[in-house]
């Protein structure tokens, strides 16, 4: 891409919206005018992009007109409001809250999964996954295409800074009250998370959380199987950066170790680890700060011949947010 694209970023404060604009600088996406949204105590304030300061605005219909690019991470509301104005004024809108997922106008894209739903959405609108769905998906997809897909089981490992800096901060203040022997702060997070594990979704009256309802809604959007069996289990875990996730799929037909390995090794956006031993497998500390998703630990299930587990990791922030969108918008301005 060479044709500059005049591009707004909404939420550009928070995590992922300065993933968004280091995602946008790391891969050379041809930005032309660049406008940096953020909340209204926020406007005035400055970021950085390309070594060049840039002034934060609040939103309003007159930041978005005559761009053609509007990249949000602000939140399902700020989305709700904003993002159908974007679009009326001539943007595309790339939108990395839950608010459009499940709108049936609305394609929901993995780049590396479903790119054909990407060129002309009815509602100037494409709707980012969840960042634990996307690298599933990205996993999954190329063996789902080789031996179809008919029932995931899936436990996550969320790192903490899926839930945003301020969680990061709490946790790291919590680590030090109870090195100190003080009560540990809980404001952000649900409970203490350092040297713990924590359940970190509002849940609904079956028991199952938003998170994994989400994983269930989403994969079977997302492969078009609304038949598809998905059993997840969500789990906050004390990892700073880049989501793990124990995966077992069974398939309409036997698909062994090899056969698995070479599909992972041809598929886009996938890094594959055939390392046995410990320690070798795709490990979250070095797994963040990269674009792809990388699985390893595949092993045929012992007692069902048509089954395989695997171990996913993906940097959430990146892949699992702002690389993705940054993704669908390259895809979509090549077209």
């Amino acid at each position: 891409m060479t044709t500059p694209v005049d591009t707004v970023v909404v939420g550009a404060t928070g995590a992922v919206g300065a993933a968004m604009l280091q995602v946008l600088a790391d891969r050379g996406f041809p930005v032309g005018r660049l406008r940096v949204v953020a909340s209204s105590r926020s406007a005035g304030g400055k970021v950085t992009f390309r070594g060049r300061e840039l002034t934060l605005e609040a939103p309003s219909a007159e930041v978005f007109r005559g761009s053609r690019l509007a990249l949000f991470s602000a939140g399902a509301s700020v989305s709700r409001e904003w993002g159908p104005v974007a679009a009326r004024e001539g943007c595309l809108v790339v939108d990395n809250s839950s608010a459009f997922r499940m709108d049936p106008e609305v394609p929901l894209v993995v780049p590396e999964v479903n790119p054909q739903r990407i060129p002309s959405p009815p509602r100037g609108i494409i709707a980012n996954p969840n960042c634990s769905t996307i690298q599933l998906m990205v996993a999954l997809k190329p063996l789902h295409d080789a031996a179809g897909l008919e029932h995931v089981v899936v436990s996550t490992y969320q790192a903490i800074s899926g839930k945003g800096a301020r969680a990061v901060a709490e946790f790291d203040t919590q680590v030090r009250a109870l090195l100190q022997g003080e009560p540990p702060p809980v404001s952000v997070l649900p409970g203490v998370l350092a040297g713990n594990l924590l359940c970190d979704w509002k849940h609904e009256p079956n028991g199952f959380s938003e998170e994994e309802l989400k994983m269930v809604a989403e994969s079977q959007k997302i492969l078009e199987l609304p038949g598809l069996r998905v059993s997840p289990t969500c789990v906050r875990v004390p990892v700073r950066n880049a989501h793990s996730e124990s995966v077992w799929a069974r398939f309409s037909r036997p698909l062994g170790r090899e056969e698995a390995l070479a599909v992972l090794r041809r598929a886009p956006g996938v890094l594959v680890s055939d390392a046995i031993g410990p320690g070798k497998h795709p490990q979250p500390r070095e797994v963040s700060g990269q674009d792809e998703v990388f699985v390893g630990r595949v092993r045929e299930d012992l007692g069902d011949p048509q089954a395989l587990s695997l171990w996913v990791v993906g940097d959430n922030l990146r892949k699992g947010a702002a690389t993705n969108a940054v993704q669908i918008a390259e895809r979509y301005f090549q077209a």
